[in-house]
């Protein structure tokens, strides 16, 4: 199977997937951190969270800190989740559909190449139509690979 249909089944599974998920924002990391702030609704203390991860208090205050600021390791994240009887999840969740995405890239590389050839008939008062521009588009994606993309 060519690369490009399996990288567009790829998409489109990936792209179910995120709507299955809704919207990143309902994910969204509260300002202090996941850590700190279940820990809190659970009413446990960082002594008591030390204990289950058998470091010491200070090194509690510094994961959350860390947390809070984005440098914490996905490992140490993963073993504060497991002692708070949480399951870590980690994903990346694109801003818009997969598929939008390609497309939107796929036109603007067919945009870029067609670019001297539409300047070459302005210049012979051939004017490209919308409707041939955007044929000319579609065909250039259909033939393209899409890593090419991305160049």
């Amino acid at each position: 199977m060519k690369t490009s249909r399996l990288a567009a089944r790829a998409r489109a599974r990936l792209d179910e997937r995120f709507r299955e998920m809704g919207p990143a924002a309902r994910y969204a990391q509260p300002v202090r951190g996941w850590v700190k702030a279940i820990r809190e609704a659970l009413g446990m203390s960082t002594a008591q969270l030390a204990k289950r991860l058998g470091v010491k208090q200070p090194s509690v205050v510094g994961i959350e800190q860390s947390e809070a600021k984005g440098t914490i390791e996905l490992a140490t994240l993963r073993r504060a989740a497991e002692a708070l009887d949480c399951t870590l999840v980690y994903a990346l969740v694109p801003n818009k559909p997969l598929e939008r995405t390609i497309r939107d890239r796929a036109r603007l590389f067919a945009r870029h190449r067609l670019e001297p050839v539409e300047h070459s008939m302005i210049l012979e008062d051939q004017k490209v139509t919308k409707k041939d521009a955007d044929a000319r588009i579609d065909e250039i994606l259909r033939e393209t690979n899409p890593r090419k993309f991305w160049d």
